[in-house]
């Protein structure tokens, strides 16, 4: 059984820190690009950062200089660190890993279920 899971999540005052993380779980061969997706309510699910497997970096403009993500290879891990939050950072994370499951032959993407960032004003 394949599992994406994130923890980190809560309430938090603005200008405050919150760090998310994200595991990936089972008959893994390799895993690419993993990255992190928000969702506010009545928006569209956005890309926050990604991260390549040797650790290139994007963001989306609006949280450059105040997230960073980054990962463990070894631990099949990815985690956001998010700082200096604002009330439009207020969402339903989502973790995302393209993994190479054993028998596959091609990266296939797989969600998380999401945790929620509420940052209060």
């Amino acid at each position: 059984q394949v599992q994406v899971v994130e923890s980190g999540g809560g309430l938090v005052q603005a200008g405050g820190s919150l760090r998310l993380s994200c595991a990936a779980s089972g008959s893994i061969v390799s895993i690419n690009t993993m990255g992190w997706y928000r969702q506010a309510p009545g928006k569209q699910r956005e890309l926050v950062a990604v991260i390549s497997r040797d650790s290139n970096t994007n963001y989306v403009d609006s949280v450059k200089g105040r997230f960073t993500i980054s990962r463990d290879n070894a631990k099949n891990t990815v985690h956001l660190q998010m700082n200096s939050l604002k009330p439009e950072d207020t969402a339903v994370y989502y973790c995302k890993a393209d993994l190479l499951l054993d028998g596959n032959y091609y990266y296939i993407p797989h969600w998380g279920q999401g945790t929620q960032v509420t940052v209060s004003s």
